[in-house]
């Protein structure tokens, strides 16, 4: 992938394992709702024919040499996409439930509100409708968590429908949380003062395969991320006095 020739390119991240059910389609939505923008698609090293899918639909491929998880998979993409001098990264989810629609529309709020990341939410004049129970009661929790940290309410904290300029990117892409990091990523950009905001969306349903977030690991889940949004705090914190 070459660098951008002009400021202001976009770059849409699209991080992917064993998504060859659906990749192809989202590379092509995305192509058509935003035919300026570079695609990247970041392989977690699928199993499945994921890569050659995604290179045959117009992608381009960035293939991890381990399988680094949902956060290490995106930090990859921030990265190369902070190197090559991209100013804005939108990341779209490789299973379909993110509408490309949507995509000018987290654009042009970065753009005009000087704002430091933006996230499409399901729940911000929307219905989420396509939330499991066991997902919806998490997002709750975290809502309760976070609104004090945050200063203000967030309303679909665990959304991967972001998009973030190019100040949150060099962030993100020299440490992003690994295992769930949604929800500490807006700790992290919290503690640097940096600005977010909510725009609705409408999310689909899954086109392929199933959410790892299931109603035996969903216990686990909020405590282990609970528990990293509390180490980010402290670590923070420790580094500020010492500064």
């Amino acid at each position: 992938m070459s660098a951008p020739q002009q400021p202001g390119r976009l770059l849409i991240l699209i991080p992917a394992f064993n998504e060859s059910g659906a990749i192809a389609g989202v590379v092509r939505e995305v192509s058509r709702a935003v035919p300026e923008a570079h695609v990247l698609v970041v392989d977690d090293c699928s199993v499945d024919s994921t890569v050659p899918i995604a290179e045959a639909a117009g992608a381009r491929v960035l293939r991890l040499p381990y399988h680094l998880g949902l956060g290490g998979c995106v930090q990859a993409g921030y990265k190369l996409a902070f190197e090559l001098g991209f100013d804005y990264v939108i990341r779209v989810d490789g299973d379909g439930q993110h509408d490309p629609r949507y995509i000018r529309e987290l654009l042009r709020v970065l753009e005009t509100t000087g704002c430091h990341m933006v996230i499409g939410s399901r729940f911000y004049q929307s219905n989420g409708r396509y939330t499991s129970p066991v997902r919806a009661i998490g997002i709750w929790v975290f809502r309760l968590v976070l609104r004090p940290i945050l200063g203000h309410k967030v309303h679909d904290p665990t959304s991967g429908f972001v998009g973030v300029n190019r100040q949150a990117l060099q962030v993100f892409s020299g440490s992003f949380p690994l295992e769930y990091p949604e929800i500490e990523a807006l700790v992290v950009l919290q503690r640097k003062r940096f600005r977010f905001q909510e725009v609705p969306v409408e999310m689909r349903p899954r086109k392929t395969g199933r959410s790892t977030i299931t109603a035996v690991k969903s216990l686990y889940y909020i405590i282990h991320v609970l528990l990293g949004v509390f180490v980010n705090i402290l670590k923070f914190d420790a580094g500020q006095r010492k500064e």
